[in-house]
């Protein structure tokens, strides 16, 4: 059997991709609108969109509490949204890291900045890292809305979420890539909610 070519691999990713994409929008849109009303009814009544996730999910976090921050549809010029990635300070993370455990990095900003009425999304490929538990648990203790973006297997995570959703892959690449698409539907909804 010959060697798949980089052209070959680089087309199977994105087929792969694109039907991963394409099973979200069938089966997570009515969901993703809901989300987009939670946050949009937080952002009206004077809450904030807290997020948090780790490796390329924290990433993914900061992309989006940018977009909410500044703007995502460039035609519609509007104020700034209150949104806050839990994954962008690295002296409170390495601070709660070191003193309470890395399973508490999130839970503690939950804790601090969290108020009742808040949305907490968390974005986890697996569903079951202990910091995205603790964070959602202690959000929905302090009266948090929590939304979960996860994978197929959804993980301990899921029990502590009031929406939970998921990403029909296993793939870990193709969930990041979902989640982002996800997140860009997120903002514009909010955005034609608040602004149009």
């Amino acid at each position: 059997m010959p060697t798949p070519s980089p052209a070959d691999l680089t087309r199977a990713h994105l087929h792969g991709s694109a039907d991963v994409m394409r099973r979200t929008a069938e089966g997570a849109a009515e969901d993703l609108a809901r989300a987009a009303l939670l946050v949009t009814d937080a952002f009206r009544t004077g809450g904030k969109l807290l997020l948090c996730g780790n490796g390329g999910s924290a990433a993914e976090c900061q992309h989006l509490a940018a977009e909410f921050v500044n703007l995502l549809d460039r035609k519609r010029e509007r104020p700034g949204l209150a949104a806050i990635a839990l994954t962008a300070d690295g002296a409170v993370l390495s601070a709660t890291a070191n003193d309470r455990g890395y399973a508490e990095v999130f839970a503690r900003q939950v804790e601090a900045l969290g108020r009742p009425g808040d949305v907490l999304l968390a974005l986890s490929t697996s569903g079951s890292s202990a910091n995205i538990v603790q964070a959602l648990a202690t959000a929905r203790a302090r009266n948090l809305v929590t939304i979960l973006f996860a994978g197929e297997m959804g993980g301990t995570a899921l029990a502590h979420a009031d929406l939970v959703i998921r990403v029909p892959s296993q793939d870990t690449q193709q969930i990041q890539e979902a989640h982002l698409a996800l997140g860009h539907a997120l903002v514009g909804i909010v955005e034609r909610e608040l602004f149009s």
